[in-house]
C-alpha cells in the first residue's frame, strides 16, 4: 500500500516506536504528531479504529456519538486478530474493510504526522489529508480538549495574582 501512494516508512530498532513517546523521540517530533491507532469494540461486536494524536485520550462519549454504540478498548488478542497488528504497531491503512476508521481532526494542525507502518519500529511521514485519503476514514473531534499543563495553569494564576496585587498598590518582589 505504501509504494502505491509514494510513501516510505522510517524504520528503527525493534520496539523503539511501540509508544507515542518512544516514536516521537525516534522521529524527533512532538508526541502529538504521532498518529496513534487504537482499536475499539462496540457492544454490537463491530470494530472501530480511532487515529488520534499520541498525547491524547479518546473521549468515550464522542466515540459513541460517532459510532452510535458504546465501545471499549480492544484487547491485545482482539487487536491482533482483527487488524493483523499487535498493540504498539497498529497501522491505520490496509486494515480489513469491516473496520470503520475515524481520525481525530486535531491531527490536521500539523504539517506532518506519523502513523505506524505496522511494526513497533516504524513511522510513516504524511499529511493529514493523505492519511484521510488512504484510509477512507471519517474525521471529527474524538479527543477531549487539550488542557493546559499544570505549569501553564500555575503561571496564569501567578500572573493574575501579581497583576491584581499591583492594581491594588502592592509592591511585588520579583525573583532574580
Amino acid at each position: 500500500m505504501l509504494a502505491a501512494t509514494g510513501l516510505t516508512a522510517k524504520e528503527f530498532a525493534p520496539g523503539s516506536t511501540a509508544t507515542s513517546m518512544l516514536a516521537a523521540q525516534q522521529l524527533g517530533v512532538q508526541a502529538d504528531q504521532i498518529a496513534k491507532s487504537l482499536l475499539f469494540v462496540g457492544k454490537d461486536g463491530r470494530f472501530f479504529m480511532v487515529v488520534s494524536p499520541g498525547d491524547r485520550r479518546i473521549s468515550s462519549s464522542k466515540l459513541k456519538a460517532a459510532t452510535g454504540v458504546k465501545s471499549r478498548m480492544a484487547s491485545a488478542d482482539e487487536t491482533l486478530a482483527a487488524t493483523g497488528f499487535g498493540p504498539g504497531a497498529v497501522c491505520p491503512f490496509g486494515v480489513d474493510g469491516t473496520i470503520s476508521v475515524f481520525i481525530d481532526r486535531s491531527l490536521s494542525a500539523y504539517d506532518m504526522i506519523y502513523p505506524s507502518a505496522g511494526t513497533d519500529s516504524s513511522g510513516v511521514p504524511m499529511t493529514f489529508k493523505v492519511l484521510v485519503a488512504i484510509t477512507g476514514a471519517a474525521w471529527g473531534i474524538l479527543s477531549p480538549r487539550r488542557q493546559k499543563n499544570s505549569c501553564d495553569r500555575e503561571a496564569s494564576v501567578t500572573a493574575a495574582a501579581i497583576l491584581s496585587l499591583q492594581a491594588h498598590g502592592s509592591k511585588v518582589a520579583r525573583r532574580g
